[in-house]
């Protein structure tokens, strides 16, 4: 509870604006129809100045004060979160806190949620603590959410410790499992989880599935994505809208090379959208079909669909893939005055690889120099071997420097900067390397190939 008691209630961040008296939601109704106006006027809030406002309201007026129940909480907690403004979200729950209403079960799971959004892993004990306190742990939601939160924070025991003491296991708390797992990198037991599911008898839903899909993408196991598909198939609900499956499915195959079978799920829906669409072509970029690629995205443009910052991840990897210079720098150009999208590392990374791979070095160099925040390892890493691929001593030196600062144990380093001298014939240097990597017990680390199968 220290932690709770201590996190800054900041007041400050709450914009108090002119709250608009139009709604009549401090006239002089009934107490009880007060309450559910206030309560429908926090629901409606479609943006953050709408809640911010609302919520100076509230605490000016001492609504909570004379309606001192965990409903109010939990609603605007629940619409800071739905507005991704988890922040305040926990602010509203230290606030019920420390007003002494103990939490439903509807508060945690929201609290969890937040704590999610805003990846404070310090929070999922105090709040499993909590729950115990309160005897919550059990309720379904504040359970799959505590596994989740656990998971993301790349606690898997606590997290697994929780699912087998579950003496009732719901399908919410397996998908908060499986999804971990498949987050946390961990494929294979993620489908091993799933299997032990489907002896339970418990069917598959589309939160099941997309965490599959994607397990299955990172293995880049066909055998099993076929038999994951049709499991797909039995998880659709003809009540609402199977997009996020599909989408799953197409970047699935997209990832195992398919990407015959990844066009023929998306030619077949009936409407796609920007995840539809970028998935066709990050996996024809991924597997060096340019020209799809970038057909793809020309074919998206006239759908008028608006592309996002993945999607020109996707087309600069293209770009980069088939050399295509001045294609790259047109769509960089084209996501930036065209799109409003500022660049990320990302895109940053694809630019500087186009650009040292075609031997313009001083261009790249200037591109890292522009970037508002700082080059990580896989762009000084493209750099590196650009400089080693054209030999180009003077900057593989000032990039060199870069790395070490980055990586002092990264022998890959040495070993470009070493390649790069030997071209020159600078034999001294590379001498001093092999001394310096010596010194620093520096060895080059083994290469080995690990073939994947479902059997």
């Amino acid at each position: 509870m220290k932690y709770l008691q201590h996190f800054p209630l900041n007041i400050s961040r709450i914009h108090f604006c002119r709250f608009n008296h139009n709604h009549n939601l401090s006239g002089n109704l009934p107490p009880l129809d007060h309450a559910k106006a206030i309560a429908l006027q926090v629901s409606n809030c479609t943006n953050l100045t709408q809640l911010r406002q609302t919520f100076a309201h509230i605490i000016r007026t001492h609504f909570l004060e004379s309606h001192p129940h965990s409903f109010h909480y939990n609603n605007i907690s629940r619409i800071y979160s739905r507005l991704d403004s988890p922040t305040e979200a926990l602010h509203v729950y230290i606030t019920m806190h420390h007003a002494g209403i103990p939490p439903d079960t509807f508060t945690l799971p929201i609290v969890l949620k937040a704590a999610n959004q805003n990846f404070d892993h310090i929070l999922a004990k105090q709040v499993h603590g909590i729950s115990i306190k309160y005897a919550l742990q059990k309720d379904m939601y504040c359970e799959s959410g505590l596994i989740s939160l656990y998971s993301k924070a790349g606690e898997f025991e606590n997290a697994r410790k929780l699912f087998v003491e579950s003496t009732e296991r719901k399908l919410g708390s397996w998908n908060a499992i499986i999804g971990g797992l498949s987050q946390g990198g961990r494929a294979k037991e993620a489908i091993q989880m799933f299997i032990s599911m489907m002896e339970t008898g418990l069917y598959p839903d589309d939160v099941t599935m997309v965490s599959l899909t994607s397990a299955c993408g990172s293995l880049g196991d066909l055998n099993l994505a076929v038999q994951l598909h049709k499991c797909v198939f039995q998880a659709i609900n003809l009540e609402k809208s199977d997009m996020l499956m599909m989408n799953s499915v197409i970047d699935m195959y997209g990832k195992c090379g398919r990407m015959d079978l990844a066009y023929e799920v998306f030619s077949r829906m009936e409407v796609k959208n920007v995840s539809s669409w970028t998935s066709m072509i990050v996996g024809y970029a991924a597997h060096g079909h340019v020209r799809e690629a970038l057909d793809c995205f020309g074919c998206m443009r006239e759908a008028g669909i608006r592309p996002n910052h993945v999607t020109f991840v996707g087309v600069l990897s293209a770009c980069v893939h088939g050399g295509m210079v001045q294609e790259g720098k047109y769509y960089f150009n084209t996501m930036i005055n065209v799109f409003g999208i500022r660049p990320m590392l990302p895109h940053y990374g694809c630019m500087v690889d186009l650009l040292g791979r075609a031997g313009l070095l001083d261009e790249a160099k200037l591109m890292v120099e522009s970037m508002p925040m700082k080059a990580n390892v896989v762009i000084w890493g493209c750099l590196m071997g650009a400089c080693e691929k054209y030999g180009n001593v003077k900057m593989g030196e000032w990039v060199g420097t870069h790395l070490v600062e980055l990586e002092p144990g990264n022998d890959g380093v040495f070993v470009a900067l070493s390649n790069i001298y030997a071209s020159h014939g600078m034999w001294k240097e590379v001498e001093r390397l092999r001394e310096i990597m010596k010194e620093r017990k520096l060895a080059k680390i083994p290469a080995y190939s690990l073939p994947e199968s479902s059997d």
